[in-house]
C-alpha cells in the first residue's frame, strides 16, 4: 500500500483524490506555511474540485509522475485546496492568474513567497514540452533555478503583483448619491437580445454556459414590456437548453456547460448550482407561458437530485464528476445497437428517432440523447398526442436506465455546501408553492433544517459537510444564501420561526462581513483569511457573487421584517456597483435582479385563515401559480407580529387576502377570483 502524504485526515473527496500521490501535498494551513518559511522554499499552490476533468488529466499525468514529484518535493511546498472548502483562497489566486495570464480556469497552478504572495501562475500545465509551449517539468525545474540564483528578484516581483492587485481590485465609493433607474434594466435586457443567438438559443458563442439570472430579467421585462422579443430570447435558449445534450434526457439534471454552441456536448460533470438555479427559471418560465414542457424540466431535475444528490442528512450533495473509468462522459452516451438490443423493435425505432440516435453517432462514434424536433412536432409527424408520445418513450426511458445503473457512474462529491445547499432549497421550496407538490416541500423544509441545526454552532453558520462532520467557518455567500432559502421555506410552510432565524442570519453577516468603507461584504471573516488581499466578491460568475446575495436577502428581509437599515445596505452595494452594471451587466445578473426587486416595490400578498382549509388553499395557490416575481407572501391562523399581517384579520370568519405595494393596499378579499383581478392589475 503506498504512504498518504499530508492529506490524510482531510474530508474534501477532491483531497482524498490525491492522498496517495508521490507528491507531498500538505492542506492550506499553517503546517505547510510553516515549513516553507523554515526551509525557504517557494509554495507550489494546485486549486481544482472533484469534478474538474483537466485536474483529473493534470493528476494522471504529473502528480502521480515519480519523475514530476521529485522536482516538487525537492524544490517546493506543495499545497492542494478544494475551490469549493475555500473559495476566499480559490477567489484571490485565481484573480492573479487572471490578471497574469488573461485567462483562468482549473486546475489553477500558483506559485508563492513562503509569505503566500504570487510570483507565476497559469492553469493546466501538460507535463512535457509542447509545440514550443514549456511544460511542467521544465516550469519546474526553471523556478526552481530562478528561486535559488534570482531569489530577491522573485521575492520584489511577488510584492509588485501582490500591491498592484490589491490597487486593481479595490472599487473606490461612488460620488454622491446616485440615483438607481430602472433605465438600467431596460439597456440590460437589450443586451441579451444584442448577444442572444437566434439559431441555437444563449448569448455569445461556444462554449455555452446556462446563465438562469439573464432568464429571469428578460421574462421580468417582458412582462412590463410585453415585448415579444425578450420572451421568445428567454424561452428559445430554454427550449434549446432542454433538448440538447447537455440536459440529462435519461436521467435529469443539466451539466455544467456546453462544448458547441448547440447546447449538444456537454462538459458533462453536473453541479448542484447549476440545476437550482436553472430550475428557478424554468419554473418562472412555467409561469408566465404555461408551456408544460418547462414544468417536466423541472420535475425531472429536482427528481434526480432527490434520487442521486441527496445526503442522509437531507443536504444536497455538491457535484458529479464528468468522468467514468477515466473517459469523460462514458456513463451517459449510448450506441445505437445497444438500445436496439434493450428495447423491442418499434420501442428502438421511435426512441432513436425521437432522441437522435443514429448509427455513426454524434459523439466521438456513440450517441448524446438529444432532441433534434421538439416533441410537439415530433407526437404530429406520428400521428401520436404529446401525452401518448411521452407515456411510450417514458416506459423506453425507464428501461434504459435500469442499464445505464448498471455502468459504473461518474465520481461523486459528497460534500454538502451551504450556498449551494441555500440556492437548492429555495428551488424545492419554489416548486413546492408553484407546483402544489408535497414532496418538494417536505425537502425543502428537511435540508433547511439541516442547515440551521448541523451547519451552525455556536460561532455561527458553517460552509461545509462531509462524512458526518461541519466545519470551516461560513463565508458570505452561505450566510445570505442560507436566508433566503429560509425566507422562501417560509413562504411554502408558514412557520414564522424561518423568519426570525433568516433575520439572525443577516444580523450574523453584517457584523461579520460588511464594510461600511467600501459599501460591499467580504467574501471571509478578518479571522478567518490569512491572505494578502481580502475578497469582496461582487462580479457574478457561474454562482451568485456574495454581494448579489446578499443585498437580494437584505431587500427580501427588509419588507418581512420592516427593517429599513437592511434596505439602506442593500441599496449601498447596488449603488457601488452600479456604474459596473451599466457598462457591463452581464456580468451582474443576478445583482440585477436585486436591483430590479429595489426598483419595482415587490406586492407585499397577506393570507388570513386555516391555511390547511380548502379557500385558505385556494387563495394561497392563486398567488403561487402567478408569475410574480417581485412579491413576498405571509400568511396566519390569525394575525400576529409579523410586520406584514399587522391589522390584517379574516372578513367575516373567512380565509381573507390582501394584497398592498407601496403603503397602499387593495380592498380584502375573501374570493380566489377577486384576488386573481387584484394581482393582475400588479402588472399591467
Amino acid at each position: 500500500m503506498p504512504t498518504p502524504n499530508h492529506l490524510e485526515g482531510q474530508t474534501s473527496p477532491y483531497l482524498l483524490q490525491h492522498l496517495y500521490n508521490p507528491v507531498d501535498w500538505y492542506p492550506w494551513g499553517e503546517d505547510a506555511f510553516t515549513k516553507a518559511r523554515s526551509e525557504d522554499k517557494p509554495i507550489f499552490l494546485s486549486i481544482g474540485y472533484s469534478a474538474c476533468h483537466w485536474c483529473h488529466v493534470m493528476e494522471r499525468e504529473s502528480f502521480e509522475s515519480a519523475s514530476i514529484a521529485g522536482l516538487l518535493n525537492d524544490n517546493f511546498v506543495s499545497i492542494k485546496v478544494d475551490r469549493e472548502e475555500l473559495p476566499d483562497v480559490d477567489d484571490v489566486y485565481m484573480t492573479f492568474v487572471q490578471a497574469y495570464t488573461g485567462s483562468g480556469g482549473w486546475p489553477l497552478s500558483a506559485f508563492l513567497a513562503p509569505n503566500l504572495k504570487p510570483f507565476f501562475g497559469g492553469t493546466y500545465f501538460p507535463p512535457g514540452d509542447n509545440h514550443g509551449r514549456p511544460g511542467f517539468a521544465h516550469i519546474l525545474t526553471r523556478i526552481a533555478e530562478l528561486w535559488k540564483t534570482e531569489r530577491q528578484q522573485v521575492l520584489d516581483n511577488a510584492e509588485h503583483i501582490s500591491s498592484t492587485l490589491c490597487e486593481q481590485t479595490a472599487v473606490p465609493q461612488p460620488d454622491g448619491d446616485i440615483a438607481l433607474e430602472t433605465a438600467t434594466l431596460t439597456a440590460a435586457g437589450q443586451e441579451l437580445l444584442d448577444s442572444f443567438d437566434r439559431k441555437w438559443g444563449g448569448f455569445g458563442d461556444a462554449p455555452k454556459f446556462p446563465s438562469a439570472a439573464s432568464i429571469q430579467i428578460l421574462l421580468r421585462e417582458y412582462q412590463r414590456t410585453t415585448n415579444d422579443n425578450l420572451l421568445h430570447a428567454a424561452t428559445h435558449t430554454l427550449d434549446c437548453m432542454a433538448y440538447g445534450g447537455m440536459y440529462d434526457q435519461l436521467g435529469g439534471g443539466f451539466a455544467r456547460y456546453s462544448v458547441d454552441d448547440k447546447w449538444l456536448v456537454p462538459h458533462f460533470e453536473k453541479m448542484l448550482y447549476d440545476n437550482a438555479l436553472l430550475v428557478a427559471a424554468y419554473l418562472e418560465a412555467w409561469q408566465v407561458t404555461g408551456n408544460f414542457e418547462y414544468q417536466r424540466i423541472v420535475r425531472e431535475s429536482l427528481d434526480y437530485i432527490l434520487r442521486d444528490m441527496t445526503d442522509d442528512s437531507g443536504g444536497f450533495h455538491a457535484a458529479e464528476d464528468a468522468d467514468s473509468e477515466g473517459v469523460e462522459g462514458k456513463f451517459y452516451v449510448w450506441d445505437k445497437s445497444e438500445i436496439e438490443t434493450v428495447l423491442d423493435p418499434q420501442s428502438a425505432e421511435l426512441f432513436t428517432s425521437f432522441y437522435g440516435i443514429t448509427a455513426g453517432g454524434n459523439f466521438e462514434g456513440h450517441n448524446i440523447l438529444n432532441v433534434p424536433v421538439p416533441p410537439s412536432t415530433f407526437s404530429a409527424s406520428r400521428d401520436l398526442t404529446t401525452d401518448e408520445l411521452w407515456n411510450r418513450i417514458g416506459d423506453a426511458r425507464d428501461k434504459l436506465m435500469t442499464v445505464r445503473e448498471q455502468r459504473v457512474p461518474p465520481g461523486k462529491d459528497h460534500k454538502v455546501l451551504t450556498c449551494w445547499n441555500g440556492l437548492m432549497i429555495s428551488a424545492m421550496a419554489r416548486a413546492a408553492q408553484v407546483l402544489n407538490d408535497d414532496v418538494y416541500r417536505v425537502a425543502a423544509i428537511r435540508a433547511a433544517a439541516f442547515i440551521r441545526d448541523t451547519m451552525t454552532n455556536d460561532a455561527g453558520l458553517l460552509h461545509v459537510y462531509c462524512n458526518g462532520t461541519a466545519r470551516i467557518p461560513g463565508y458570505v455567500d452561505d450566510y445570505a444564501a442560507a436566508a433566503l432559502a429560509f425566507m422562501d421555506v417560509y413562504e411554502t410552510d408558514g412557520d414564522p420561526a424561518w423568519l426570525r432565524a433568516a433575520s439572525g442570519l443577516i444580523d450574523s453577516m453584517i457584523k461579520r462581513f460588511w464594510s461600511a468603507e467600501t459599501s460591499a461584504f467580504y467574501l471571509a471573516e478578518e479571522a478567518h483569511s490569512k491572505l494578502f488581499l481580502r475578497s469582496q466578491p461582487n462580479y457574478d460568475g457561474a454562482v451568485p457573487a456574495g454581494n448579489s446575495l446578499a443585498a437580494m436577502a437584505l431587500l427580501r428581509s427588509s419588507h418581512f421584517c420592516d427593517r429599513s437599515d437592511y434596505r439602506e445596505i442593500a441599496v449601498q452595494v447596488l449603488r457601488r456597483n452600479y456604474d459596473a452594471m451599466q457598462k457591463m451587466p452581464r456580468g451582474f445578473m443576478n445583482l440585477l435582479l436585486a436591483l430590479d426587486f429595489h426598483l419595482y416595490l415587490p406586492a407585499e400578498i397577506a393570507i388570513i385563515g386555516d391555511l390547511q382549509a380548502e379557500a385558505a388553499q385556494a387563495l394561497l395557490q392563486t398567488v403561487h401559480k402567478r408569475f410574480l416575481p417581485n412579491r413576498l407572501v405571509a400568511f396566519a391562523d390569525s394575525a400576529n407580529d409579523q410586520p406584514l399581517l399587522h391589522g390584517k384579520a379574516m372578513v367575516d370568519g373567512k380565509a381573507t387576502a390582501f394584497v398592498c405595494r407601496n403603503f397602499v393596499c387593495n380592498k380584502p378579499t375573501t374570493e380566489a377570483r377577486e384576488l386573481a383581478r387584484q394581482l393582475t392589475s400588479l402588472t399591467m
